[in-house]
């Protein structure tokens, strides 16, 4: 296969995502992989040669350009009037859906602080988000387990600060929402947590480490907008 059909063999890929993601209205997700498919095509135009195949593939990003666009309006204006919601059900044993499948779409520049994990926290360090600080509520762990949930929360903590992230953690005991709220505005709850991968049978297992590829536990994702979210308010997770 040459090079040229590879790339255009990527950029069907994503884009086929975008459209199955599109039909089952999971709109900010697809977005991101119409962006991310209009851009492969692009890349395929610029060493294209071929002027026919050419102006089929400026068709073809005109069109998915134009999708990308209603798409990032209509969740604009959901946004906006407080009324954004979205669902995805993860089925269980199903795959594809790590961190950073669920969460990439509402990371973004205008994210500064999260309230509300190792692998959590290491997606948002390699994010292009502003992430400073990091609020998380969870219940106290009690006898020996106690010291050794502290002893792993500081550990983390400082990790965190070496990227210029601060980890604020705050026990209750009466917590039972499990959601991560984001400052600009994205909240995610989610019924499992961020508890949702079944454990492998072994280290030498496919999606030991690669989550994309690690089965699920059943659980349902909702996600809302509220622009008049306040940085101030905290969000939980249980751990």
């Amino acid at each position: 296969m040459s090079k040229l059909a590879g790339m255009e063999g990527s950029a069907s890929r994503v884009l086929l995502r975008a459209v199955e993601l599109d039909g089952a209205a999971r709109l900010a997700e697809a977005l991101v992989c119409y962006q991310e498919g209009i851009q492969l095509l692009l890349d395929v135009l610029k060493a294209t040669t071929d002027e026919a195949k050419k102006e089929k593939y400026r068709e073809r990003i005109g069109e998915y350009m134009d999708r990308a666009e209603e798409i990032k309006k209509h969740v604009q204006l959901e946004k906006e009037a407080g009324k954004y919601h979205e669902q995805i059900h993860i089925a269980a044993g199903s795959v594809g859906n790590s961190y950073g499948r669920l969460f990439k779409p509402y990371i973004d520049q205008t994210l500064t602080e999260i309230m509300n994990f190792l692998r959590f926290c290491e997606l948002l360090v390699k994010s292009d988000c502003q992430v400073r600080r990091i609020h998380l509520t969870t219940g106290e762990e009690e006898g020996p387990r106690q010291e050794e949930q502290k002893g792993r929360l500081g550990g983390l903590g400082e990790s965190l600060q070496q990227y210029g992230i601060s980890l604020e953690v705050q026990y209750s005991h009466t917590l039972h929402d499990r959601e991560i709220r984001f400052s600009n505005g994205w909240i995610i709850k989610i019924g499992r947590g961020l508890d949702i991968f079944r454990p492998t049978k072994g280290q030498f297992q496919i999606g030991f480490c690669d989550y994309d590829l690690r089965e699920c536990h059943e659980t349902t994702v909702d996600i809302f907008h509220n622009k008049h979210l306040k940085t101030s308010t905290h969000g939980d997770v249980s751990s």
